[in-house]
C-alpha cells in the first residue's frame, strides 16, 4: 500500500476523481501544507492558515502504478493558475502533490516535465504546482461532512477547471 496527497481545487470533486480508480483502496479529503496547527474549514476559507484542501489517496502499487495515480492529477485540474481552479479563487485551490516515498518523488518529477511540455506546446502558461515530501506537511484529516461529500450529495458542487491535454502514455 502506499499513499500520495494532491490538491487539485475544491477537494469534493478531486476525491471523486479517484474513487473510480482500480488500486485505490482509499481517500480522505484534508487540510496540509500551512502554518496552523489545527486547521478548520472555516479557518482555511479565510486564506490565513497556508492550507491546501488536500486528497489523501491510499492505493495498491500492484493494481495502479503511481504514473497513473498522477495520471489522474495532472489531467482533472489546470496546474497553470496558481492559486485557484476555475471560479474558486484562494490558496487552498492551489495545485499541490505531496509524495512519500523516492519512487514517488521522482515519478512526480518526471510527471511534472512531461505535463509542462504538454501545456507549453498547447501555448498554456508554466505549471505552478507545489510539489514536496509530504514528512514536511502534516496531514490534518477534514471535518466529517466532507469526507465522502459527493457520494452523500450526488449533486453537490464539483468544480475543476480542466485543460483538456493528457499526460503521455
Amino acid at each position: 500500500m502506499k499513499t500520495i496527497y494532491v490538491g487539485m481545487g475544491c477537494f469534493w470533486g478531486a476525491e471523486k476523481r479517484f474513487w473510480s480508480v482500480p488500486g485505490v483502496t482509499g481517500t480522505q479529503v484534508g487540510y496540509q501544507g500551512g502554518h496552523v496547527a489545527d486547521p478548520d474549514y472555516r479557518l482555511v476559507c479565510t486564506g490565513r492558515t497556508g492550507h491546501a484542501e488536500m486528497v489523501r489517496v491510499d492505493y495498491d502499487e500492484r493494481l495502479v502504478s503511481t504514473r497513473d495515480i498522477l495520471r489522474v492529477f495532472w489531467e482533472h485540474h489546470d496546474p497553470t493558475q496558481g492559486n485557484r481552479q476555475g471560479n474558486d479563487i484562494g490558496t487552498q485551490y492551489r495545485s499541490v502533490v505531496y509524495w512519500t516515498d523516492d519512487e514517488q518523488r521522482a515519478e512526480v518529477e518526471r510527471t511534472h516535465r512531461e505535463f509542462a511540455a504538454v501545456l507549453a506546446a498547447a501555448g498554456l502558461g508554466p505549471i505552478t504546482t507545489e510539489m514536496d515530501d509530504a514528512a514536511h506537511h502534516p496531514f490534518h484529516r477534514a471535518e466529517e461532512y466532507h469526507q465522502q461529500y459527493l457520494r452523500k450529495n450526488p449533486h453537490g458542487y464539483d468544480c475543476h477547471a480542466l485543460t483538456g491535454y493528457h499526460l503521455p502514455v
